[in-house]
Order: structure tokens, then sequence, then C-alpha cells
């Protein structure tokens, strides 16, 4: 089969590989969708990934696709269905498991290999993150299920009130998500600041109140204020994965602000902390890694309901051949979320 794998640092090529078999409680599916993520152009970037990923490499982590063979002792699915599979399962049987904090599970396995022809799905996975995709929803949508779970999890970590006015920093399809859940879900006064004034405009019609371009800004903290009575946002969602904005997202919080500091750094990066502001604002700083089976099963239930106009993120349909193509459009912004379908 052809198969995408990432060698190192903007190093993708697509290779005949050996078309996968499952083992026991496995299954193998052929790939109808695989969207492109922020998270696939940082590993494209980086050349890796901390937790999910060392090169060589399958690539690729959303996707939906039918279902063409099922290993021993798997249950409750059939060849011929529909299913989106989330790229990591957690054990649920750890200390952090019974705690409900699945996403620190130390045995948390992760998959990766969408961006194929066919895929095959670990049997953890399968068994507790591989869900039935409702017939009304189409493929690219519910591709979208991981990264909308990651989000959830981040926005049920961030102390949102109804009526908090939220800053969201960062508008790739993680910040555009967060914006239209806070916005829509939980009512809250969502504040964009985005460096593409296209992203802007979408964050507007998922319901951001105000949106403006950090390029044409030079102190992002004091325009929030401006904004806030001089006080700073209840809420501040980080969606860069940028040291340096990680600290301006801290600057822009009000005394008893959450800081949801949600976008993956580089390896080995640190930022600096004021021990004054931190201890007597009363600042609240969250590390919002991953999802957890719940906010899975959540993310495609609100795909489902289609009370969200999620198809504003997808910027194209393209075959498994552009694909390197289709991230140096992302690099160049010239793309939010690409639909890759094998098939084509």
């Amino acid at each position: 089969m052809l198969a995408a794998l990432l060698y190192g640092q903007e190093d993708l090529r697509l290779e005949e590989v050996p078309s996968p078999m499952p083992a026991m409680g496995e299954v193998v599916i052929k790939v109808g969708t695989a969207t492109t993520c922020g998270t696939d152009l940082k590993v494209w970037r980086r050349g890796g990934h901390a937790r999910m990923l060392r090169p060589p490499t399958l690539f690729g982590h959303e996707a939906v696709g039918e279902i063409v063979l099922v290993g021993e002792g798997v249950t409750g699915w059939d060849v011929g269905d529909r299913v989106v599979a989330n790229n990591s399962a957690p054990c649920m049987n750890c200390f952090f498991c019974h705690r409900s904090e699945c996403s620190l599970c130390p045995n948390l396995i992760f998959n990766n290999g969408t961006f194929a022809e066919y895929l095959k799905v670990p049997a953890p996975i399968v068994q507790h993150n591989l869900l039935a995709v409702p017939p009304d929803l189409p493929n690219a949508l519910a591709s979208m299920t991981e990264p909308l779970a990651c989000v959830l999890h981040g926005v049920a970590c961030s102390n949102v009130q109804s009526a908090d006015r939220v800053v969201v920093i960062g508008d790739g399809a993680i910040g555009l998500m967060f914006v239209a859940v806070l916005a829509q879900q939980l009512a809250a006064e969502v504040f964009l600041f985005g460096g593409n004034d296209q992203r802007l405009k979408i964050g507007q019609q998922l319901g951001a109140s105000r949106t403006f371009n950090y390029h044409q800004l030079s102190d992002v903290p004091t325009v929030v204020r401006d904004l806030t009575e001089g006080w700073g946002a209840d809420i501040v969602i980080e969606a860069t994965g940028v040291p340096a904005v990680w600290e301006s997202a801290i600057a822009c919080g009000r005394p008893g602000a959450t800081i949801n500091l949600f976008g993956g750094c580089p390896r080995d990066t640190t930022i600096t902390v004021s021990t004054e502001q931190l201890h007597y604002n009363a600042l609240t700083l969250k590390g919002v890694f991953h999802n957890t089976p719940k906010y899975v099963r959540e993310a495609l239930s609100l795909l489902a309901s289609r009370v969200i106009p999620f198809e504003l993120l997808i910027s194209d349909y393209r075959p498994l051949k552009d694909l390197e193509q289709v991230f140096e459009d992302m690099k160049n912004r010239k793309a939010i979320k690409v639909a890759i379908e094998p098939g084509s």
C-alpha cells in the first residue's frame, strides 16, 4: 500500500509498504479521509514528537474509514462498519485512569499512520476508543473527532463560567475550535488573537466577539487589559506552542485567572514566570495534554449534531500524493485543515 513516512525534519516520503494485517484484538480500516492537524505540522517541522512518535515512522493521526479486516477475538465490529479511531487509548487500570485522568496514563498507547491507504488499529484503541460514525456525518467532519476531543478536554480544565471573558491566542484549527466551543456552548465572550486575517474572519463566524491580528499589535496583554477595564481576561487559552507566547498568555490574565497553556512547545524549552505575579494574583496555570475516552465520545456527538459549522476549518480536499505540498501550504498558512483522501 502507499503510505507517508516521516524520516526527520520536513522529510516526508510516500512509499510502498506492506499492507497491515490485524493481530489479536485489532482491526484494519481502509482510510476514507485523514485530516491534517497543527500537531502534524509541528511534528513535520520539528522532526518528531516528545510522546507520540519518533522517526522513521508512519505518519498522521486523524482518520475515518471502513473496517476491512477483523482480528481474532474482536467482537462488536464487522467488515464494512464505518468508524473513527482515536489515535490513542489508556490502559483504564492504572492510578491515573482510576482517577479519570486518562491522558496521564503511563501506559497510553499511540497510533500513527493515517496518511495511508490502510490503517491498523491496536487492540486497546479498538476496545476503548473506536467509535461508529453516524450515517449522515461526512468523513471529513468525523475525522476531526480527535482534535475536538482534545479541545473539549481543555475547556473542561479551564474553569470557564458563562459570560466569562476569554482570550484565545492562536488561530490554527485548535484555537478556532476553542473559540467555537467557548462561544457557542458556554456563552463566553471570546477575544481571538491570531496572525492571519482570513482565519480571524472564520473565528468571527465561529463566535468570537472581537478578533485581533497580533502582527499589528505591539503588546497583546495591554490590548487585553484595555478590553477588560484594566484587569485582564478571566480565562486565557494559549494555542500556539511557542514559549514566548506562553509568557504573554500569563500576562493577559486578571488576578484569579486561569491560564490554559494548551499548545505543546518544543522539547527542552522553558519559560520565565514572575513568582510575585503568580502568588499575589492567585493565578492558576494549567498544562492540558491530549484527550480521554469521555471527550472522544463527546466530540463525535458534537460533530454529529452539526450545531457548530466545523466544516469552515476544512480548507481543501486532496489526494495522498499531494501530502508534501499540503504541508508546505500549511507551513505558509495557506490552509487550516486539509482532508486527505487516499482513494482519490
